[in-house]
């Protein structure tokens, strides 16, 4: 009888294990389903995360105030040297298409005060909106990987195009996602 009573103690003991165990791996995985997108990288065919930030002037500007434009969204910074390259290219692509449904914003991550950034936009006579993610935030929500990083966004709030590292903005290669945005805009999302 003592023996029965040990084999019933020892089986309930490996049921009651058993259902922690299963419980444990149901509370993982929805954990970790949960939170799947906080690992995702923002790429071609993600929706832009939206998002607000200072301009230099220390206004807040939101990304959805360019709602149906296609936006051209740079991450750089001051002490980046591919960056300061890449500025004048910048300039010139945004002179070109100025006032016809694009806009270009650049997202500063120095964690410097912002009279770094006003006199490196001084300095290359940036005329486009500049905003500062100081605390780096904005760079987190978009999961960059580095300066500088540009994501075109179609009209409708949608990634058409990710570019890692510098481009010369200034060639038609470069530029041909955002043309044909401009020239055939996407169809309406559902």
């Amino acid at each position: 009888m003592d023996d029965k009573g040990t084999d019933e103690q020892k089986s309930s003991s490996g049921t009651i294990i058993a259902v922690i165990i299963i419980i444990v791996v149901v509370v993982v995985a929805f954990v970790m389903f949960g939170k799947k997108g906080m690992y995702e990288p923002i790429v071609a065919g993600k929706v832009a995360p939206i998002f607000e930030l200072p301009d230099l002037e220390g206004n807040m500007v939101s990304l959805s105030r360019y709602k149906g434009k296609v936006i051209f969204l740079n991450f750089w910074a001051t002490w980046c040297k591919p960056c300061e390259e890449e500025m004048p290219s910048m300039q010139y692509l945004y002179n070109t298409l100025k006032g016809k449904n694009f806009e270009m914003v650049a997202v500063s991550i120095d964690s410097k005060g912002g009279s770094t950034v006003q006199e490196f936009v001084e300095k290359y006579g940036i005329s486009f909106p500049v905003l500062h993610d100081r605390k780096g935030k904005i760079k987190e929500l978009y999961k960059t990987t580095g300066v500088p990083e540009t994501f075109i966004i179609d009209q409708n709030g949608v990634v058409a195009e990710k570019v890692w590292g510098p481009r010369d903005w200034s060639a038609p290669y470069a530029t041909k996602v955002i043309r044909d945005l401009l020239n055939s805009p996407p169809k309406p999302s559902i």
